[in-house]
């Protein structure tokens, strides 16, 4: 799968965020998406997940084939995660894993039981959410979206609340199960810099 922007612009009001962003991203790369804080980065990301649109310049999912994807699809073909996005936290782990794979398949070598084992969360299996830390909450949330059978993986700040042993872990799920997929990840963390093989600063486009 493949995303192009071309002249791609966004802006609230008269401020523009980012703009005459000519660029495509393919599969395989893993592109670390930076610039400072309230740059932009996580509009663009929510952009090229679908949950923006553009306002200026044009957007475009295709297929490995060279088929455009409509936009009503692109949720489809897309896992992604955030600091801001929440999980439902009335659900226990067990739950969340079992209600996630049914709205968006795990990858084929994948299952809950594994998802769970590779949590290394133990004696949380049927513990409300709720009741999680907010690392461990990111735990969960980067298991179900790296592990999610998509062809792009997005992830926004994913070192957010994680102490240095689980960065560590997060890195090795990411080495383990990204494979040769489209991953953006919207950083500025210098572990997470290094799990990619190219860079897009979003500063060049204001």
């Amino acid at each position: 799968m493949e995303i192009k922007l071309t002249n791609a612009g966004k802006r609230y009001r008269f401020d523009w965020i980012f703009r005459n962003l000519n660029h495509s991203l393919s599969q395989g790369t893993k592109t670390a998406l930076i610039g400072p804080n309230g740059s932009g980065k996580s509009t663009l990301l929510k952009t090229l997940a679908g949950h923006l649109s553009l306002s200026k310049g044009a957007i475009q999912f295709v297929h490995a084939n060279g088929s455009a994807i409509p936009q009503e699809d692109i949720y489809q073909h897309i896992s992604y995660t955030a600091p801001y996005i929440d999980l439902i936290e009335e659900l226990t782990l067990e739950e969340a894993i079992t209600f996630h794979a049914q709205l968006k398949p795990l990858l084929p070598t994948i299952t809950p039981d594994i998802i769970f084992e590779r949590l290394e969360l133990p004696k949380t299996r049927q513990k409300e959410l709720r009741f999680f830390s907010s690392g461990m909450k990111q735990r969960v949330k980067l298991a179900l979206t790296i592990g999610s059978n998509t062809p792009v993986v997005l992830l926004d700040e994913p070192s957010t609340n994680l102490d240095v042993k689980a960065i560590s872990w997060a890195h090795q799920l990411l080495d383990d199960w990204i494979g040769n997929r489209l991953l953006v990840i919207a950083t500025n963390d210098p572990g997470d810099l290094q799990l990619c093989n190219q860079q897009l600063d979003i500063t060049h486009f204001k």
